[in-house]
């Protein structure tokens, strides 16, 4: 099955994601759950590289486009390509957000607000749980 971009969709059961995945990362991925700010491991990371999707290791964020939100998230303007990520209305906790999938695997990534800096004016408000980083280097 494809989305509309042409991209492969991949489904797994939430056994074969249970196997795959720390309790926390599949908290955060495939139960819409939050980490708490400021204890991600990417929140201060100044590593050069491209952040991917814990679950299907897709490409979603460079380290270029990080920058220190004081939220206490990793917090990015953009996504490496904007068919890298899919959004959803969010209506819980009382409010409505803009939620972030991977759009290859639908894992939850976090949020996106329109308080970021320019040029996008956007903050991809991630949770590290959901992320992993390759290197630049390690290329």
């Amino acid at each position: 099955m494809t989305d509309d971009s042409g991209q492969a969709k991949l489904h797994k059961s939430d056994e074969d994601w249970k196997r795959l995945l720390t309790p926390e990362q599949f908290k955060v991925t495939r139960l819409k759950a939050t980490e708490r700010p400021f204890s991600g491991e990417y929140n201060d990371c100044k590593t050069p590289g491209t952040y991917g999707c814990v679950c299907c290791g897709q490409a979603l964020f460079s380290s270029k486009a990080k920058f220190d939100s004081g939220s206490g998230w990793p917090s990015f303007t953009a996504p490496v390509d904007e068919n890298a990520v899919a959004t959803e209305t969010d209506r819980s906790l009382w409010m409505t957000r803009t939620e972030v999938l991977c759009a290859r695997c639908s894992a939850h990534l976090g949020h996106v607000f329109e308080d970021g800096p320019a040029p996008s004016g956007q903050r991809f408000c991630m949770n590290s749980a959901a992320l992993t980083l390759k290197p630049a280097d390690a290329d």
